[in-house]
């Protein structure tokens, strides 16, 4: 269905854009005024060039310059030269144009063919006018997954929701450092985990890892102090951990269900606090690493200095006096305490981050990042690059099937004219901080780098328009760094996505995502539908019902109660949902669906201890249903009695067949496995749902100790191996 933007919407996003107007009567005028402007302009902010095609870029020009010579220079990135002199005359003409009485025409300007691989700086004069611009030559496709790092397949869990007998109360880097290690030695070759961004867990609060304070640096809450050099001589943070009182606190964050993020970090941070003071205290070897490390890096100080202040005053950048919204707090405005812990819980971060990738890198890729869409728009990095987001709109989605009212997500959206004059600084920079470490990065929401929805402030979510972006020059820089940092890059393709956005993902290397959740189909031989070989594979993703709670139907029951479908439209939902239960019942029951499947049922019933089958179905709502029972009935008879009263067979079934597909990657939500119902993200709520705060039903150990879930992890890993050795032959 088309909906056409109002009246009132194409002109606040028109204004937020830059055009000068009031009203849509102005639009004409401002078209012209921009098609002035556009074709003065020598140069575009940005030049792609792709590696290994013939170089050159456009020259803008009024046909009256277009007679004399052009002098270049081409500066690259490692600091080498190249000056030439070309005669306008000899160059290529391309078309032109009448602009207010003056005559443009467009010069193609070839440049060196051995440009290397980079980002570099074209400067050319032509009679008494210099112009420059970035150039950034990129390779075609991105960084692939290698096939001699082994069976590709790795397990997920959201960091907070990890927990292990050591964690205080939800998980750190070393939890996930301990999630890896046994992923590994499974087969496994990585760990994906929500973004470890850092958040404002205080005053204010927003614990949602889609809304950091900054996407440039790691959230101090994942930090483990007691792995710390510093932890060792230190006796005030030993003796603070030690106290009765704080082994209290962290046992009742122990026994909780959900993360109280507040209270935690609170403990965390005057741990780290202490730990600070003792590095800073005298001189050593650490203490100057710290200090070179802050030294080469002029935004950690900025970021520590602008959070201290947000402490401080406990509120977001825009309330603050523009004295120093605009140019930066003060010292009198902070704690220097608060300041020097922020530098410190940075610096430390980056160890532990590091440390930990390359463990995980020992076999296969190792970490799987997600990098999000947007920023908190009261947050660090809106703050310091104001000019590079849209502040008088948010970013979010227009209506769909599953929110009729469309969805806010309340960021600032990136300029797409001013990221292009800053060159994409600032998202090579998120690139690179998250590259530096991951094998795999999942880019959130991949259709932003075409367009975006924008929705004016004051307007609902209903009431937006798309706004369109470059993707080249986006596909290009994705390109340079995943190849430098011989790191793999996954866009987020789920929804309403046109067919050219995923041929251009194609293109550039680009892996897409193959969720089976939404894409099982009752009305075919095989349910799971075709794998694409160049995806990554997988039965959910954190924003939908984990397996037993899609089999259920209570993602249904939620749109429901949250008023996103009547009554009419649910039932339907329900039809379409038991006739597709009906085809995976059936195809799961055929002999040879998998190897695995064959014994499955009988395994996981006697593996499983009686005292955890029985909490598995108090807890989860294994119990046969009524419904389940009605649908189960006209199955034919054939299907066998385990099938038919055991989700995880199902569950274990649709991964044997994920295992043995196309897919060059499979990610295996790990709440799956003991067939947890609860989602960790219900999209669209707020305060109606417990978002981002679940813990996970059972300890690491717990999990290890589990042997229906070792014995699928194991045979997960064979049928990976097989699909690797047969793919090879």
């Amino acid at each position: 269905m088309v909906r056409e933007p109002s009246r009132e919407v194409l002109v606040a996003v028109l204004k937020e854009l830059g055009a000068p107007l009031h009203s849509l009567d102005d639009v004409p005028a401002a078209i012209a005024r921009r098609r002035e402007e556009l074709w003065s302009r020598v140069l575009d902010p940005v030049v792609i060039l792709w590696h290994g095609r013939s170089p050159e870029c456009r020259l803008r020009l009024p046909e009256s310059l277009a007679a004399g010579s052009v002098g270049c220079e081409l500066r690259t990135e490692d600091g080498a030269e190249h000056c030439w002199t070309r005669r306008l005359t000899d160059l290529r003409t391309r078309r032109g144009a009448l602009v207010n009485g003056r005559t443009y025409v467009t010069k193609l300007l070839p440049l060196p063919a051995a440009i290397p691989i980079g980002y570099h700086r074209l400067r050319v004069e032509i009679g008494s006018q210099v112009h420059e611009t970035s150039v950034i030559c990129a390779p075609t496709a991105a960084h692939s997954f290698d096939g001699s790092q082994g069976p590709l397949w790795g397990l997920f869990l959201p960091l907070y929701a990890l927990r292990t007998e050591q964690s205080w109360g939800a998980g750190d880097f070393t939890d996930l450092g301990r999630l890896g290690a046994w992923t590994r030695e499974l087969g496994g070759s990585a760990v994906g985990t929500l973004p470890l961004l850092a958040s404002y867990l205080d005053e204010p609060f927003d614990p949602s890892p889609y809304a950091p304070v900054s996407r440039l640096f790691w959230n101090e809450f994942y930090i483990d102090p007691a792995a710390l050099p510093e932890f060792e001589r230190c006796p005030a943070a030993k003796a603070l951990v030690s106290s009765g009182d704080y082994r209290t606190q962290i046992e009742s964050l122990r026994q909780r269900s959900s993360v109280d993020y507040r209270l935690q970090m609170g403990l965390k941070r005057r741990v780290l606090e202490e730990l600070a003071k003792t590095l800073l205290a005298e001189p050593s070897d650490r203490r100057e690493a710290f200090r070179l490390y802050v030294d080469e890096r002029p935004e950690l100080d900025s970021y520590a200095r602008f959070r201290a202040t947000v402490e401080t005053r406990k509120e977001l950048w825009p309330k603050w006096p523009g004295s120093f919204r605009d140019h930066g707090p003060p010292e009198t405005e902070f704690d220097q305490r608060a300041r020097d812990c922020h530098l410190y819980c940075q610096w430390v971060a980056e160890e532990q981050m590091a440390s930990l990738a390359r463990q995980a890198r020992a076999k296969g890729p190792g970490l799987y990042l997600d990098l999000p869409l947007g920023v908190h728009p009261g947050g660090f990095d809106v703050w310091r690059q104001p000019d590079a987001f849209a502040l008088g709109v948010t970013g979010g989605a227009p209506p769909d099937r599953f929110f009729t009212a469309g969805q806010d997500w309340g960021f600032a959206p990136q300029h797409p004219e001013s990221i292009r004059e800053q060159g994409y600084a600032h998202f090579i920079a998120c690139l690179r901080h998250h590259l530096g470490h991951a094998g795999v990065l999942r880019i959130d929401h991949v259709m932003g780098l075409h367009r975006l929805y924008w929705i004016p402030k004051g307007m609902g979510a209903s009431q937006g328009t798309y706004v369109q972006y470059r993707p080249k020059e986006f596909y290009a820089i994705l390109a340079l760094e995943s190849r430098r940092h011989k790191a793999v890059i996954v866009g987020e393709d789920l929804g309403t996505v046109p067919k050219y956005v995923r041929g251009r993902m194609s293109e550039h290397g680009l892996k897409r995502m193959y969720v089976a959740q939404f894409q099982f189909r009752p009305d075919v031989r095989e349910p799971l539908g075709a794998v694409p070989r160049n995806s990554v594979a997988g039965l959910n993703t954190h924003d939908m019902r984990p397996f037993a709670g899609f089999w259920k139907e209570y993602d249904i029951d939620d749109q429901l109660e949250l008023g996103l479908l009547n009554e009419e439209d649910a039932q339907q939902d329900r039809n379409r949902r038991r006739d597709l239960k009906r085809a995976l019942l059936e195809h799961c029951s055929e002999p040879g669906t998998s190897e695995h499947n064959a014994t499955d049922s009988g395994r996981h019933g006697t593996t499983q201890s009686g005292s955890d089958q029985s909490r598995s179905e108090n807890d989860t709502g294994d119990a046969v249903s009524s419904e389940d029972e009605n649908v189960r009935s006209e199955v034919r008879s054939e299907v066998r009695s385990e099938v038919r009263s055991n989700v995880q067979s199902i569950i274990s079934s649709c991964l044997a067949a994920l295992a043995s597909s196309d897919a060059e990657f499979l990610m295996i939500n790990l709440e799956d496995l003991w067939e947890e119902a609860r989602p960790q993200n219900t999209p669209g709520t707020l305060g109606e749902r417990e978002n981002w705060r679940r813990k996970a039903r059972y300890s690491l150990e717990e999990i290890r100790q589990t042997a229906r879930i070792v014995e699928l992890l194991r045979e997960i890993n064979r049928l990976r191996k097989t699909r690797l050795e047969s793919g090879d032959s």
